[in-house]
């Protein structure tokens, strides 16, 4: 139950940014994900994925051809990048994760799908370091120094992986949301309120809250 809801805590903070970054969100994830599902059907090139719809809107497509040759065989080295960009990846730092998937999109004009496996490699060792650092240096707890605690060490990496990883369902998901909003129920908010409580002298400065259920306004 509790990985549930830190899973459930994750999506949403998957689209809990910034109208702009979400926006940027939007492009990516309908990117990255026409790249994957495109790979069993043909095997296209991220730039293959933006040249058809171009082309159908009667778009030059010129500049995509141009973009596509110069990065064969100079933009590989990305997919190192974007390995350590989504082991950046944090809650209050999701843009590395974006930053992460268009550096894979760009090298993969290079090495192909191979790119994903070389950013993920990348990842994995990384992480792989930072755990295996922690646990020779194990500290239960951080006294008067900056330090790596194996607990917080692998809440961070998991978060990471599980913040990149959504990325390409980002528009989906919100489609989805959309489209189901209208016919979920959702429990009541519950607001804290504070009580006063009596001590022996009288009564005292609040010492204790207690959750209430506060109907929620129809919309």
């Amino acid at each position: 139950m509790e990985h549930r809801r830190e899973l459930a805590r994750l999506c949403r903070c998957a689209a809990d940014r910034p109208r702009r970054q979400l926006v940027l969100a939007v492009l990516v994830s309908v990117w990255s994900l026409s790249w994957v599902l495109g790979q069993a059907y043909g095997s296209p090139s991220p730039v293959d994925v933006v040249r058809a719809p171009v082309a159908w809107a009667g778009l030059p497509t010129g500049w995509l051809e141009a973009a596509s040759g110069w990065l064969e065989g100079r933009s590989g080295f990305l997919a190192i990048t974007a390995g350590l960009l989504w082991a950046m990846t944090t809650t209050r730092r999701q843009g590395s994760a974006l930053l992460g998937w268009l550096a894979v999109m760009l090298a993969a004009e290079s090495v192909g799908y191979g790119a994903v496996h070389r950013a993920l490699l990348t990842l994995g060792v990384f992480l792989g370091a930072v755990v295996l650092a922690s646990l020779l240096g194990r500290r239960a707890f951080v006294v008067d120094r900056i330090a790596l605690v194996p607990k917080d060490v692998l809440r961070a990496a998991a978060t990471a992986v599980a913040l990149s990883a959504v990325v390409p369902l980002v528009a989906p998901g919100l489609a989805v949301a959309g489209l189901l909003r209208p016919y979920v129920t959702r429990p009541p908010v519950r607001r804290v309120v504070e009580v006063n409580i009596r001590t022996r002298n009288g009564v005292g400065n609040i010492a204790e809250r207690s959750p209430v259920p506060v109907p929620r306004s129809s919309e």
